[in-house]
């Protein structure tokens, strides 16, 4: 596999993609392949773009500007899945929901969980360690107008699949978003887990129990931490609390 200036495996194509993801023997080589995908031309040039522009507050850092790829232990049996990283939060700090405000809800109210050390996620050098959980995303590249396409969600859903086959604790995943919902029940499908049919609707405070092969799977839904949703008060502290409650209760304490 060939690889960039900066070491990463690079991958160019979907067939690629779906060959890398599937003979990763462990999620640090998910990562590390992740981290060279060129798949989609559109959110590679969109990303490098951003990360040489930059934002004004941020015109002295040095930019990601790659895919950003999942966080939390190998043993974690809550799973939390996202849209995509933010053009100036994850895609300038190389970390999930890292460095703004979506990142500033999801890891203040996994700190209160008892999931996350820290209520804040700046740097990826701040210390912050997940327990039990692991973040990921459904698309890993930053978007245009936080809009992936169809054609990237499935581009990127081997490097999803096959991170949630690596986690063999895993008993319940918390979706951020009806994008998320979307993007996950087909991989859920192709992994062998029954879909009942009507598929379970998106809502805040979904539930849904699923049979897969390695047990049952439950799948809670919340309103995204976008700013969209969290300054209308569309999504409020309470309400996210309550859904990372009832995931740790769901997943044993």
């Amino acid at each position: 596999m060939a690889r960039d200036a900066d070491g990463y495996p690079v991958t160019r194509t979907p067939a690629g993609v779906a060959r890398g993801a599937r003979t990763a023997v462990d999620l640090a080589a998910v990562d590390e392949r992740v981290s060279g995908c060129r798949a989609c031309p559109r959110l590679v040039a969109w990303r490098e773009e951003v990360a040489v522009v930059k934002r004004a507050a941020f015109r002295d850092q040095v930019y990601w500007g790659r895919p950003v790829h999942g966080m939390g232990p190998a043993d974690a049996r809550i799973g939390v899945v996202g849209l995509a990283p933010a053009a100036h939060g994850g895609n300038r700090t190389g970390r999930i929901f890292t460095g703004d405000r979506s990142g500033d809800w999801i890891f203040a109210a996994l700190w209160r969980a008892g999931l996350a050390n820290q209520p804040t996620s700046v740097s990826i050098d701040d210390g912050l360690e997940l327990t039990d959980c692991r973040i990921v995303a459904a698309v890993r590249c930053a978007p245009p107008d936080n809009a992936p396409t169809p054609a990237e969600r499935d581009t990127c859903s081997p490097w999803l699949a096959r991170e949630l086959e690596l986690l063999p604790r895993l008993r319940v995943l918390v979706v951020l978003g009806g994008f998320g919902w979307s993007a996950l029940l087909p991989v859920l499908a192709r992994a062998g887990v029954e879909i009942p049919r009507p598929k379970p609707r998106f809502g805040h405070g979904a539930e849904v129990t699923l049979a897969g092969p390695g047990g049952p799977l439950t799948v809670l839904g919340s309103y995204h931490v976008s700013q969209q949703n969290t300054f209308t008060g569309r999504l409020t502290e309470p309400m996210l609390d309550a859904v990372l409650t009832r995931a740790v209760e769901l997943a044993g304490g």
